[in-house]
């Protein structure tokens, strides 16, 4: 692969193969991140996941769309944080589609960046919800139909759990033995399932991240301060209570979503009041009294779905989440539906925290 890339790739975006240099970059589970550098610049490279996203291009249209927005947000005083663009190639396309040896596309790379894995203390969940916050604030008045679906239905409950209901009756790979009673516990969460048709036949539509994990803010190395908000691939319509209830995901456990050290696994309140404050913060005026008190039902129904999605993987041979070992997505589901159930045990001291 990196033999292909330095001969066939590097040089549609300017970079001598003599002189650049190639690494792989974060550890996302769909597409495939480098760092190009050579003596006087550097980028970012990724081959995108067209089994993932069917219609790549797609992707690259919303990239230029938000990144535009955000770059006039900026420029107006009105978006803090620096905003990471597409790059061109040298014949002015913001993408390379070389047919089955992928689809490639560049973005800038913004030295003095770092990423975290896992929060560590409320001060990184604090200016990690902020930028988030920000960054949900700066596209408030863009308009929702401005952006394509990348993934049709990519957060919708009702549907993952229907998916979970699939691969337990067809148990494909027969492994239902190993996992049954956590797919019980998905299936018996009718509830939750009524209280959001009823929150979203009102919540308004907004554009959304989708994915607003703790690594896709970046840090600035020097100080820690934050830096921008990266990875847009799965910025779609939707509702806030999502992007909030997945970084609250993300962000509350103290060990990372494939630890199966699970007396460790669980949501820090300190870290959700922390994060809460700081997201709430840049969207004051903006957020409306449902949608704050939606957040809450979004911080449970996130490692819920999360939790659907390995396991419904894991009962279909692991076809969607790239894994390491062979019960690589159960125990990410576990992980994640351990958080939930942490969640639930805390809703009488955490859930006045969205009151309007």
């Amino acid at each position: 692969m990196v033999n292909f890339i330095h001969t066939n790739v590097l040089s549609q975006f300017g970079f001598s193969r003599d002189q650049s240099s190639l690494h792989p970059l974060g550890n996302g589970h769909i597409n495939q991140t480098f760092l190009v550098t050579d003596k006087s610049k550097s980028m970012v490279l990724q081959r995108i996941n067209t089994q993932i996203f069917t219609n790549p291009k797609i992707i690259i249209q919303n990239a230029v769309t938000i990144s535009q927005h955000l770059l006039t947000k900026r420029q107006q005083q009105q978006y803090p944080l620096q905003v990471v663009s597409p790059i061109a190639t040298v014949s002015g396309a913001l993408y390379l589609d070389l047919g089955e040896q992928g689809f490639w596309r560049a973005i800038d790379y913004l030295p003095h960046s770092d990423t975290i894995e896992v929060v560590n203390s409320a001060e990184q969940a604090m200016l990690a919800a902020e930028a988030f916050g920000h960054f949900a604030a700066a596209l408030s008045d863009l308009t929702p139909d401005d952006i394509i679906d990348v993934i049709p239905n990519f957060l919708n409950l009702p549907q993952r759990i229907f998916q979970l209901q699939d691969a337990k009756i067809n148990n494909t790979q027969n492994r239902l033995v190993h996992c049954e009673k956590w797919v019980d516990l998905c299936l018996a969460q009718s509830d939750i399932l009524t209280m959001l048709a009823q929150y979203e036949a009102e919540l308004p539509i907004r554009i959304c991240h989708n994915d607003t994990k703790i690594n896709n803010m970046l840090f600035d190395k020097r100080d820690m301060s934050s830096l921008a908000i990266i990875d847009l691939d799965t910025c779609m319509k939707g509702y806030l209570m999502y992007d909030f209830g997945d970084m609250v995901r993300a962000f509350c456990s103290p060990e990372a979503e494939d630890s199966t050290h699970l007396a460790s696994v669980h949501a820090r309140p300190e870290i959700i009041i922390a994060a809460a404050n700081a997201y709430i913060k840049p969207l004051v005026g903006i957020i409306t009294p449902l949608e704050k008190r939606s957040l809450w039902l979004g911080t449970k129904v996130m490692p819920l779905m999360l939790g659907v999605r390995f396991l419904t993987d894991y009962l279909n041979g692991d076809v969607y989440f790239g894994i390491k070992y062979q019960n690589h997505n159960l125990d990410r589901a576990i992980n994640q539906l351990t958080i939930y159930q942490s969640l639930q045990q805390q809703e009488t001291a955490l859930r006045p925290l969205f009151d309007a």
